[in-house]
């Protein structure tokens, strides 16, 4: 018999999610965002799963875009962070990609590239992410000196990043988005600026083009949850179960380090999951557990091949017994990765592409 850790990927959920994004922004198109494997959720199998739905895809980089096209995938792939050499341009040109240009290196090696056909490219403005793109003084001069090699690139626009759009507070959002609205009024230049949160929360920042990353898996990015983003399916489960059933006494301390101590007489579930598949090490007793489907509480340190959960209060969990970790229960709990991330000190992003090839994925409604 097989280790019982599964990724369950739901593609038909992943469908969905991608559907209210493509939804909220209905004068928009919107790229779905592939990078660092799909978020751990497999890029090939969810790009054969979008593939009818979204006009392009992107990836953080030439590896990723590779892997997609040898796996057959034809629709245009985005380069997110772009070339990281001029020597990559040849591959962009045979692969048919699109590519972000943030710095200057990068536009004189489109400039003294020499392709049969152009290639789209997306110029990123530094708009107050400060972390890649040109200053705003700086657009409008490189715009130009793109533009005015159109057998070089086509299919300019203008592209930015938010740092606060899951925020309540609002106030560096706007500035960030009149910066880059400005310019592309100044330019009249069509704008891929809404990431997830922007693609949920503002429809100001859609434009042209928007990218929903980290929404398309189900999680939920914003600070305050909206009618949207309640709306979202979770797409991965990840899923074990009771290995053993341990009874001990009041007092009595569980795992590495004897950080819990029961508080009275308990029963002790072992789970097939620790950090050697992903699951965060960070997590506090307490953190939340579906055992059969009821919440339950991890109670010691997670391992690296096990944890373990405090099953007093669920007296039918025994040897068997399933434990979603995230995702949905047989029963239809679920229990969101994104409240599994706060226990954990973290965001739901390292969680699910944390999850290590340990734990197979196991793809349904494809």
């Amino acid at each position: 018999m097989a280790r019982p850790l599964i990724a369950d990927i739901d593609l038909n959920a992943l469908r969905h999610n991608y559907r209210l994004a493509r939804d909220l922004a209905p004068h928009s198109q919107s790229v779905a965002v592939l990078k660092a494997d799909a978020y751990g959720h497999g890029a090939v199998a969810c790009a054969k799963a979008l593939a009818d739905l979204a006009p392009a895809f992107a990836v953080a980089c030439l590896e990723e875009a590779e892997a997609l096209r040898a796996a057959g995938i034809e629709v245009p792939i985005v380069l997110l962070e772009g070339v990281f050499e001029a020597a990559e341009l040849e591959r962009v040109e045979a692969l048919g990609l699109w590519v972000a240009v943030h710095s200057e290196w990068q536009v004189e090696a489109l400039l003294a590239f020499s392709p049969r056909q152009p290639i789209t490219a997306w110029l990123k403005v530094d708009s107050g992410m400060h972390r890649l793109g040109f200053a705003p003084a700086q657009v409008a001069a490189v715009w130009a000196r793109l533009q005015a090699a159109p057998e070089r690139v086509t299919d300019l626009h203008l592209m930015s990043h938010f740092a606060t759009a899951d925020a309540l507070d609002a106030d560096y959002f706007r500035r960030q988005l009149d910066v880059v609205q400005q310019l592309a009024e100044t330019l009249e230049a069509p704008t891929c600026l809404a990431n997830s949160p922007a693609t949920l929360a503002w429809p100001e920042a859609h434009g042209a083009w928007n990218r929903p990353g980290v929404m398309l898996y189900g999680s939920d990015p914003l600070e305050g949850a909206n009618d949207a983003s309640r709306t979202l399916a979770p797409v991965m489960t990840l899923r074990s179960e009771i290995i053993a059933v341990r009874e001990i006494a009041a007092g009595e301390p569980v795992g590495y380090g004897g950080r819990f101590r029961a508080p009275r007489p308990s029963r002790i579930g072992v789970v097939a999951c620790g950090y050697g598949d992903g699951y965060d090490r960070h997590a506090v007793d307490g953190t939340p557990l579906l055992v059969d489907g009821q919440r339950a509480g991890l109670a010691g340190k997670v391992s690296m091949d096990m944890l373990t959960v405090d099953i007093t209060d669920l007296p039918s969990a025994d040897i068997g017994s399933e434990v979603v970790l995230w995702g949905q229960a047989a029963n239809g709990e679920v229990l969101s990765v994104d409240e599994v991330a706060r226990y954990c000190d973290t965001i739901s992003y390292t969680l699910l592409t944390g999850v290590l090839p340990r734990a197979p994925r196991r793809y349904h409604g494809g």
